[in-house]
């Protein structure tokens, strides 16, 4: 840390204001391919970047490991001649709320013992389906943060990471059937064998073959299917920049009703242990939970410090280093289970689709909202029962008509990729097409 004070000390000299943020990790990826260990892989990064205000600018650099601190902050000064406008202060907090971040049982974990996972994951599975080819990869890490800035703001904390994924194949003549499920957290899976079990019932449902007509049809999006659909316009609608830059559809709706009024959602980064908490952002705001949609308004926007600024607002502490450039971000997103069960959401379809995963969901004008993707995982559903899966489908929309109308929401919901918590959506007009 004595080279951070060092260079925070250099960049004040010269600067109106300056930041450091400093950022070190270590990962540990065991990967299996087609039911074998392939791969066992360790990494470590270092990396430091440099913000300064000089002539009402902002001058920025990054650099990986603890490089030349000289030539850092020369880089910092050259590019703040073409920088945008200083409008911000940085925060001059010390102290935090805790939020738990680090589980000291995943650093105990061995290498052997992540090999034992993911031989455990493949053993459940081909128990049901043995001529399956499975993917997997374990993963492990740990990182630390510390942010200074010349204001005296600082802020230090360490995080810990634990991922399981499971990708399966199954062949039979020309057919392939896609499968799979995985967990991510900052501790360690209290139930590893519960993913096991979640592929080997999509193996179940899609047991049999059906085929959907192209046409209007009721469609329940399960967790997995509403990240692959929704996640991604979501989460640029509600950013800052993209609402500051006039591309969110959302930019003139604060405090409108523009979703079913059941449908609450919040961004959230003090919830233990999930893959973005933490006790501040990227900036030392510090982080808390943000309501996004209540009762189906536009209740907030996610801000750092400069598009709050811009926006004449207070940040929403999500900033993140993307690319090591600081920008405004989701932490967790949670929409709030509502009170129907899957089974009867099933139940209600005289004719309907449920769909696990999409493929190709992001391609689309994701600005506007619109998603179209093939069904990689979906079943066909006839008189209230799953009676097959579906091929050669695609469904497509947009998020602000669907989102609008009516919503089944499920009572159970799940972390998918640990940055979103869903239930089950149950949306009672989507657009199918079948070849």
């Amino acid at each position: 840390m004595e080279h951070l004070s060092e260079l925070l000390h250099s960049a004040e000299k010269v600067a109106e204001q300056a930041e450091v943020f400093w950022t070190s990790s270590q990962e540990t990826l065991v990967h299996f391919e087609a039911n074998r260990l392939k791969q066992v892989q360790a990494k470590e990064n270092s990396s430091v970047a440099l913000r300064i205000f000089r002539g009402g600018k902002v001058g920025f650099s990054v650099a990986s490991g603890l490089s030349d601190m000289g030539t850092l902050l020369d880089m910092a000064v050259e590019t703040s001649q073409f920088g945008n406008p200083a409008n911000f202060t940085f925060p001059s907090l010390r102290d935090y709320a805790e939020v738990r971040t680090f589980d000291p049982q995943v650093e105990k974990i061995t290498v052997e013992e992540m090999v034992e996972y993911g031989n455990h994951l493949i053993t459940m599975i081909r128990g049901y389906a043995a001529d399956i080819l499975c993917d997997v990869e374990v993963a492990k890490g740990t990182s630390s943060i510390h942010i200074a800035n010349s204001q005296r703001g600082e802020a230090s904390y360490t995080k810990s990471f634990f991922g399981l994924s499971l990708e399966g194949v199954l062949i039979q003549d020309t057919d392939m059937l896609f499968i799979g499920d995985g967990e991510s957290s900052c501790c360690l899976p209290d139930k590893p064998e519960v993913m096991a079990e979640r592929a080997i019932r999509q193996l179940e449902l899609a047991k049999g073959k059906a085929a959907v007509s192209t046409k209007l049809l009721p469609v329940i999006l399960t967790p997995r299917g509403v990240a692959s659909a929704f996640l991604t316009p979501i989460a640029l609608a509600f950013n800052g920049k993209t609402v500051l830059e006039g591309a969110s559809p959302l930019q003139h709706r604060l405090g409108e009703q523009v979703f079913d009024n059941n449908l609450n959602l919040w961004d959230d980064a003090t919830l233990a242990y999930r893959v973005e908490s933490s006790p501040c952002d990227d900036e030392g705001m510090p982080s808390q939970c943000t309501p996004l949609i209540e009762r189906g308004v536009v209740s907030n926007f996610l801000y750092d410090l400069q598009t709050a600024a811009l926006a004449n607002t207070a940040s929403t502490g999500n900033c993140r280093r993307i690319g090591g450039s600081p920008k405004p971000a989701i932490s967790s997103l949670v929409i709030e289970e509502g009170g129907i069960s899957f089974e009867a959401m099933v139940e209600d379809m005289t004719e309907g689709l449920v769909v696990e995963q999409l493929i190709g969901a992001d391609q689309g004008n994701l600005l506007g909202g619109d998603f179209s993707g093939n069904v990689l995982l979906g079943y066909k559903v006839e008189n209230g029962k799953i009676i097959g899966r579906v091929k050669d489908t695609m469904i497509s929309g947009n998020i602000y008509q669907v989102l609008k109308q009516p919503l089944g929401i499920g009572n159970e919901a799940r972390w998918i990729d640990g940055i979103l918590r869903t239930p089950a959506l149950y949306c009672p007009r989507l657009s199918v097409t079948a070849k």
